[in-house]
């Protein structure tokens, strides 16, 4: 049951089903903001409450998080196979090992000979089915471990391509270097591939340096709830 108000929310029946949209702050983890969905655990006082989000957000990127409770839970796999629609900002001329705002540029590039008609152009050819490489620095598991783990360690390996599809790629602002755009994708793309692809397309380099989901299937961002506001709602006074 998708609830969107505080009053229902709070009169719910949380063991039976329950699903909230919540707008995931900045620098927090997907897993940080399921956690604190425990606060209804208290609030209930059910001891064992089920709790589980429908795809996960880098701590760099904000918007839509899904977020399941108790037999709701049962229908986290078709919520994850929902396509997503993003809006965020790259930088050209320069790249990142994480393909993001995580790490400072290693990599510099020539920016002189973009201008908006290639630009323009250029995205066109990830309009579609489409291959990419997700980031070392992700949390997809190679021999067990999380990618991301491995990487930390220093450890040699390479991640394996993946086809996804690319349902439509606007660009929004050309400020060069800085480049705003809208992306509406098959779950599973990685963003942050599209952005560093997108460099090497334009024959330069590029990094991702603000992402928001601002749809899931048929589920906005505009009626999330904050995390803030359930805190303060939901939290017993001690607390």
């Amino acid at each position: 049951m998708l609830i969107k108000d505080l009053e229902t929310l709070r009169n719910a029946d949380f063991q039976s089903g329950v699903t909230i949209l919540v707008d995931k702050p900045l620098h927090w983890t997907s897993f940080d903001v399921v956690k604190k969905q425990f606060l209804f655990q208290k609030y209930t006082g059910i001891k064992k409450l089920k709790v589980g989000h429908s795809g996960a957000l880098d701590p760099l990127a904000t918007g839509l998080l899904m977020i399941a409770i108790g037999k709701d839970t049962k229908k986290l796999n078709d919520l994850q196979n929902l396509d997503k629609v993003y809006s965020g900002t790259l930088k050209l001329g320069a790249s990142t090992v994480s393909y993001d705002a995580e790490f400072e540029p290693d990599m510099f590039y020539p920016t002189d000979h973009f201008n908006d008609e290639l630009i323009e152009k250029t995205k066109l050819k990830f309009i579609g089915v489409i291959s990419q490489r997700p980031p070392v620095y992700s949390a997809l598991k190679i021999d067990g471990k999380k990618a991301y783990q491995k990487a930390r360690q220093g450890e040699d390996f390479q991640m394996k391509e993946r086809q996804v599809e690319i349902y439509n790629f606007d660009i929004t602002e050309i400020n060069i270097p800085d480049i705003s755009f809208s992306v509406h994708c098959q779950k599973g793309t990685y963003i942050r591939s599209l952005a560093h692809d997108f460099g090497i397309a334009l024959g330069s380099g590029s990094y991702l340096t603000s992402l928001v989901r601002e749809k899931v299937g048929e589920f906005y961002l505009q009626d999330a709830f904050g995390l803030e506001e359930l805190i303060k709602n939901f939290s017993k006074p001690e607390e």
